[in-house]
């Protein structure tokens, strides 16, 4: 079974050189979200959050790696696909319970403004978009 460190190790590969919208190296965005999941499980789930969207890695590529099919369908779940809708997305992230959990690390977060230096009217509207997602998914908690 795959650990926290090998989780780690694939995420600092998968996200070497990305930046996020601040211009942060954008690793720092899944361990601030793993930094706050009370269980291994989870942890995993929040570091690995983005692999699959962003990189070349693949979820075959992570079952390869022993991940558990828990961690494996939570990251199915939260994982965006190209060109799908936002809503259909979070129907699906709304089906299951560890993907729910870390969606909310992730929104929270999206939404922190201490992390931007300024803020612009677009990131204020996206703010108020993911509040919203973010209350319709604790109620399903």
């Amino acid at each position: 079974m795959a650990t926290i460190e090998r989780a780690l190790e694939i995420a600092f590969e998968a996200h070497k050189g990305q930046k996020d919208k601040a211009g942060k190296p954008y690793i720092l965005h899944p361990l601030r979200i793993m930094s706050k999941m009370p269980t291994e499980e989870l942890m995993i789930i929040a570091i690995l959050h983005d692999v699959v969207e962003d990189s070349p890695w693949t979820l075959e590529d992570l079952r390869k790696e022993g991940f558990t099919e828990e961690v494996l369908s939570a990251l199915d779940c939260i994982t965006k696909r190209p060109g799908e809708a936002y809503e259909d997305y979070m129907e699906r992230v709304k089906t299951n319970r560890l993907a729910i959990q870390v969606k909310l690390g992730d929104l929270q977060d999206n939404m922190d403004v201490r992390r931007f230096s300024g803020l612009k009217k677009e990131d204020s509207e996206r703010i108020t978009f993911y509040l919203g997602v973010y209350h319709g998914l604790l109620k399903l908690l």
